[in-house]
C-alpha cells in the first residue's frame, strides 16, 4: 500500500508545483485514450473538429487520467477527453485549476477489477486476498472502484501488495501469471477477463455507490480565454454521439475502431456497454446540475479517509462549469 500512497503523493506535489500554460492560438492539444472507442473519434479522424473550430487539433493518447492531469498542469494539453473522475479529483484537490465541462461517457460495466480464476476467490471468501499482489492504475476510476469494493468486502488493503500499473501493462502481467488481481477498463479489461473473474457486476457496483463515468476536462484558464472554441468542441462531440446512435449503416464504427486501435467487432462490443448522455441530460440535476459536484466531494472525502490525498475541498462546485455546454446547445 505504501507504493500506492507514494505514487499519488508525487502526483499531488507535481500539481502543486506546476502551473497551466496557454496553447498556441492556432493549435489545440486534446488528450484521449486508445482502446477506448467513442463516437467523437470519427470526428477526430475526419478532422471535423478542425473544421468546426478552424484550428488544428493535435490528439495525444494517454494510458491513465493521472497523466492527463499532469499534461494539463504543464500546459501541454488543453482538453482531456474522457478523463476519469478520481484522477480529476486528485488534481483539483491539490489546487490544479481544472474544470469538468461535459460528461463524456458512463460505463459501469466497462471498468472493474478481476481476480485470477485459479485462486477461487469470491465475495464470500474475499479475505483470502490478504497477501495477494494487485496491479492497479493509481489515482484512476479503477483505483477508486478497487478501494470501494475492498472496503465493502472488509479487505484490509494494507495487507496486499499493490503495484501501480497502467491497464494494458496490468493485463499483460496478469496473462503471464505475475499478478493475483488486476484492475482496468476497455480493451485491457476484456483481456483481463480471459484469465479471471470480477467480484461485482456493474449493476452491483452502482448499488455500492460506485459511479463510473468520465468527463471532458479542461484547463480553466484556457477555457475562460477560449469559450467559443470550447463550446464548438463540445457541440461536435454531442453531434457525434447523436450520429452514432442513428448510424444504422455502421459507417462510423470502422473509423472509430481504427482510431481506438481495436478490431471492429471488439469496439462494437465495448461501445454496447457505454452510455453517452445528450446535452439535455448532462445539464440536468443528475449530472452537471449538481450530481457530479456532489460525487466529486464524495470521492475526495473517501480519498482523505484512505490517506490517499491530504485534504479535500469544502465543495467542488467551481470544479464544474456547465456554461460551455449550455453555449454548445445553442450552436
Amino acid at each position: 500500500m505504501q507504493s500506492l500512497k507514494t505514487g499519488l503523493n508525487s502526483l499531488y506535489l507535481s500539481v502543486l508545483l506546476t502551473s497551466a500554460g496557454i496553447a498556441n492560438a492556432e493549435t489545440i492539444t486534446v488528450g484521449y485514450f486508445l482502446e477506448w472507442p467513442t463516437p467523437n473519434q470519427f470526428a477526430q479522424v475526419k478532422q471535423i473538429y478542425d473544421e468546426a473550430l478552424e484550428v488544428d487539433i493535435n490528439w495525444v493518447s494517454f494510458d491513465a487520467g493521472t497523466a492527463m492531469s499532469a499534461a494539463m498542469a504543464s500546459g501541454d494539453v488543453q482538453i482531456s477527453f474522457s478523463q476519469g473522475i478520481p484522477p480529476f479529483v486528485v488534481a483539483a484537490s491539490a489546487g490544479q485549476d481544472l474544470q469538468i465541462v461535459d460528461i463524456a461517457v458512463s460505463y459501469s460495466e466497462n471498468e472493474n477489477c478481476v481476480v485470477r480464476s485459479s485462486l477461487e476467490i469470491s465475495k464470500d471468501n474475499a479475505q483470502e486476498l490478504a497477501g495477494k499482489q494487485a496491479g492497479v492504475p493509481i489515482g484512476t476510476a479503477a483505483h477508486y472502484g478497487f478501494l470501494k469494493q475492498m472496503e465493502h468486502l472488509g479487505v484490509d488493503t494494507t495487507t496486499m501488495k499493490i503495484v501501480d500499473m497502467a491497464p494494458a501493462d496490468g493485463a499483460a502481467a496478469f496473462a503471464n501469471g505475475n499478478l493475483d488481481m488486476v484492475c482496468g477498463w476497455g480493451g485491457a479489461l476484456r483481456r483481463m477477463k480471459e484469465h479471471g473473474h470480477v467480484l461485482f457486476t456493474g449493476a452491483e457496483k452502482e448499488q455500492l455507490g460506485i459511479q463510473v463515468f468520465d468527463a471532458t476536462t479542461v484547463s480553466a484558464q484556457w477555457a475562460q480565454e477560449n469559450p467559443d472554441l470550447l463550446a464548438s468542441f463540445l457541440k461536435v462531440t454531442a453531434d457525434m454521439n447523436t450520429r452514432y446512435t442513428t448510424d444504422h449503416s455502421g459507417e462510423m464504427l470502422g473509423v472509430i475502431a481504427k482510431a481506438a486501435g481495436m478490431k471492429e467487432n471488439t469496439a462494437k462490443e465495448t461501445m454496447a456497454s457505454f452510455s453517452f448522455p445528450d446535452i439535455k441530460a448532462q445539464l440536468s440535476e443528475k449530472w452537471l446540475g449538481g450530481g457530479t459536484q456532489q460525487f466529486l466531494k464524495q470521492v475526495a472525502d473517501f480519498f482523505v479517509e484512505q490517506h490517499i490525498i491530504p485534504e479535500a475541498r469544502d465543495n467542488y462546485d467551481d470544479a464544474v462549469d456547465a456554461s460551455y455546454l449550455e453555449a454548445a446547445s445553442k450552436l
